[in-house]
């Protein structure tokens, strides 16, 4: 396992869509490992895609206090109510905002062996599924922020 370095806004590999998981092979496990390790390695992090250690995998890690989640081809099955939250990014750093998410989701994905799972979260949860399933597509919650304020892209 390994730390990875986080990319940061202005590194156009966060605006690409990323590919799914198919083989679960050793590479497949390190990387899953390695994103494990970077999100526990920051001060105030609770979730970390893949792209945002440069690699365009749809796998993510979420630990919002309930222990270390990993999902691999996550996506949002169904999702209701609203809330309005605050949002920051490892990959936006000094920077949040305010905006709009469900208040709960439900997930299909595959765990780090391949067999598939579904979560339901509610709240924070929610909110870092959310999160970080936006990453895989290119998405960051400075895109969809209440308050538009222009934020250049470094």
């Amino acid at each position: 396992m390994a730390v990875r370095n986080i990319i940061t806004l202005g590194d156009e590999t966060l605006r690409k869509k990323s590919r799914r998981i198919e083989k679960f092979d050793a590479r497949t496990l390190t990387l899953l490992d390695d994103l494990a390790e970077t999100l526990h390695s920051t001060q105030d992090g609770v979730g970390l895609a893949a792209v945002q250690v440069g690699v365009l995998r749809r796998a993510v890690v979420v630990d919002v206090g309930e222990g270390l989640v990993t999902l691999v081809n996550p996506e949002i099955t169904a999702s209701e109510g609203e809330q309005e939250v605050v949002e920051g990014c490892l990959s936006v750093p000094g920077r949040s905002g305010r905006l709009l998410r469900p208040e709960k989701v439900t997930v299909s994905a595959l765990d780090r062996d391949g067999k598939p799972f579904e979560i339901t979260g509610e709240g924070l949860l929610a909110k870092c599924l959310c999160h970080e399933i936006d990453h895989l597509d290119g998405i960051l919650f400075i895109d969809k922020l209440i308050d538009k304020q222009p934020l250049d892209e470094e």
